[in-house]
């Protein structure tokens, strides 16, 4: 039986993962109160004692405007522990899964973004997760690195669809930025396929994938249909107006990129399967947060 080393088994994606990963093989879970991903050694000695046949690295700095503030920190997790991950599964022959993000490229482009596009992160995450991405590619070994945006999901509280149906709840006048466009990704989505690429390795060789809900759409846009998809469920919202404003009148610490569809034609190419529609998974994720 294939042995899997899930680590950031809390998170979001990671907490979809321990549904769908026992179909490929027996899962050793490991969450951030139990192997703290500053620590070198602790990471290399877990790797060496389970001595896994695949890795998946669904952990990461993800608070985009607290990097600005924390670089090292975020460094630290977003780049030095992948090598060292990597580093430790290449002495091991197995393969590395690693989740990386839309924020390394700078969204100028208006049109989907390759994986061979040229990276140009805006901000410390952004840099922080493509420095990553490289110090994987330079420790060679067999490795996958998946792209995704704009990540959902029914666990964790750090999510935009979670957050507009507090808002929603609390207030009657909501103000969402409408000239940031992406694809909204369900965490199960992510999953599933990562399932699937471990369930058929052969099929994805070595390199960069991207993975998102196929679809194009506002910040602004989908919060209008996440409210529009929670009156259906009767999911009690206070909400009765959404104002779309522009990125300069909602500054953050961190810049995002404007733009940050991302192509999912490299996987598709492999596995032959097509990404779920955005509101199709929009609508199955908030059915299930109604009960």
């Amino acid at each position: 039986m294939q042995k899997i080393l899930l680590i950031g088994a809390k998170g979001q994606v990671g907490q979809e993962l321990l549904k769908t990963l026992p179909k490929v093989g027996e899962v050793t879970a490991i969450s951030r109160e139990e192997l703290d991903l500053t620590q070198p050694e602790a990471i290399i000695e877990l790797i060496e004692t389970i001595k896994p046949n695949f890795i998946i690295n669904a952990a990461a700095y993800t608070a985009v405007d607290k990097a600005e503030i924390e670089p090292e920190l975020a460094q630290q997790i977003n780049t030095n522990a992948p090598s060292i991950i990597a580093e430790a599964a290449e002495s091991l022959k197995a393969i590395f899964l690693h989740i990386s993000t839309d924020y390394v490229f700078d969204g100028t482009k208006n049109t989907p973004y390759l994986e061979s596009d040229l990276t140009n992160p805006l901000g410390v995450y952004g840099r922080s997760k493509r420095d990553g991405e490289r110090a994987i590619q330079g420790r060679g070994g067999r490795y996958i690195i998946l792209r995704t945006a704009w990540v959902y999901g029914a666990y964790g509280k750090g999510n935009f669809v979670k957050t507009m149906l507090r808002l929603g709840k609390e207030r009657e006048q909501i103000k969402v930025v409408s000239d940031q466009i992406g694809s909204p990704t369900w965490a199960y989505d992510i999953a599933q396929r990562i399932t699937e690429i471990l369930t058929h390795p052969e099929k994805v060789p070595t390199g960069v994938y991207h993975f998102t809900n196929s679809g194009v759409i506002s910040w602004y846009d989908f919060a209008m249909n996440i409210f529009e998809e929670a009156r259906r469920l009767n999911i009690p919202l206070k909400v009765k107006e959404v104002i779309p404003i522009t990125t300069a009148e909602y500054p953050t610490p961190a810049k995002r990129p404007a733009y940050s569809v991302l192509s999912n034609q490299g996987l598709i190419n492999c596995l032959g399967t097509y990404p779920p529609y955005w509101r199709a998974s929009l609508k199955e994720m908030l059915e299930i947060l109604s009960f």
